[in-house]
């Protein structure tokens, strides 16, 4: 089976989940993202407190990284205002998603109208379209509440929760049951993977979905207390936040690493100009890989019990 014949859906943060839509980007319309949205930092926190709307960063970042990086477009939507004045801080791509936002009956009809302005193929879909925040509680109850609040959490949280709870666009849901592949990550592990997992339409989708989905484990430790996780640690706190066993098989770039829960698959990912960045042509390969062993072992394994 070969990745441009699939289907994919590929789930997480802006610069991880950009990293997979862009390398991935061959795969045009057989390719969805699906964007986390509880962003509380930055621009996009400040558009928030503006008034109510989802995170538009982590989005604006995935489709920008479908565009041509020397493109006029991609410069546009990544332009940051700088000064002392109001705009300062402020990336104009994200004013323009806010924008559209105020004038269209709903964020995906924004998304769509830019998607055609960058000439992108891939769909790109928020994790809801309702706006919603990142909670985490201390094992003695306390909480945080927002993204920044949860990276910055001197101990892992017990659990985590979005409040209010919010439901998925139908897109998602529809892109999940249709799809060959699911991936999760790579990405800041509490605020960019696990909290899609949290919209119950998403989790659900996936654990009723017979495609295959790979978790791509980061390539350097994140600031964050998840660095001191182990995979089995991810895989268990993906399922228990989850609902579900969803995980099939991981890629990292460690070379002995193991797991008791999934298949773990390692290569080499770095880009060699940044190296806690995954390499589009080596990431390509590293997928196509896998996917060709476990079609290899499920039809296997379906030829042994005939």
């Amino acid at each position: 089976m070969k990745l441009k014949e699939l289907n994919a859906v590929a789930i997480g943060g802006g610069h991880g989940l950009g990293r997979v839509l862009s390398t991935l980007s061959f795969m045009g319309d057989r390719l969805t993202g699906i964007v986390t949205t509880t962003d509380n930092g930055g621009s996009t926190g400040r558009l928030r407190k503006r008034s109510s709307s989802i995170a538009w960063g982590d989005l604006r970042n995935c489709l920008t990284q479908l565009v041509d990086e020397q493109s006029i477009a991609n410069q546009l939507f990544n332009f940051r205002f700088q000064g002392q004045d109001e705009l300062s801080g402020h990336n104009l791509g994200n004013l323009i998603l806010y924008g559209l936002e105020r004038i269209q009956s709903s964020p995906i009809e924004s998304i769509e109208i830019v998607r055609r302005l960058l000439r992108v193929k891939t769909r790109v879909l928020p994790m809801s379209e309702t706006p919603t925040d990142l909670m985490a509680f201390y094992p003695t109850g306390r909480c945080r509440v927002g993204e920044l609040s949860v990276d910055d959490m001197p101990i892992m949280p017990e659990n985590l929760m979005l409040a209010p709870l919010v439901k998925a666009p139908s897109m998602c849901v529809e892109a999940i049951a249709n799809a060959d592949i699911v991936i999760l990550g790579p990405g800041s592990f509490l605020t960019s993977i696990i909290p899609p997992l949290l919209v119950r339409d998403i989790a659900q989708a996936i654990a009723q979905s017979d495609a295959i989905c790979i978790f791509i484990d980061n390539l350097v430790p994140e600031h964050s207390p998840a660095a001191m996780m182990s995979l089995d640690d991810k895989i268990d706190w993906i399922e228990k936040n989850a609902g579900h066993q969803i995980v099939d098989c991981l890629i990292t770039q460690e070379p002995n690493a193991k797991s008791s829960k999934v298949d773990v698959f390692s290569f080499d990912l770095s880009a060699d100009d940044i190296p806690h960045r995954h390499d589009e042509a080596k990431l390509t390969t590293a997928i196509q890989e896998v996917i060709s062993l476990i079609t290899k072992e499920k039809t296997s394994a379906v030829a042994m019990n005939e």
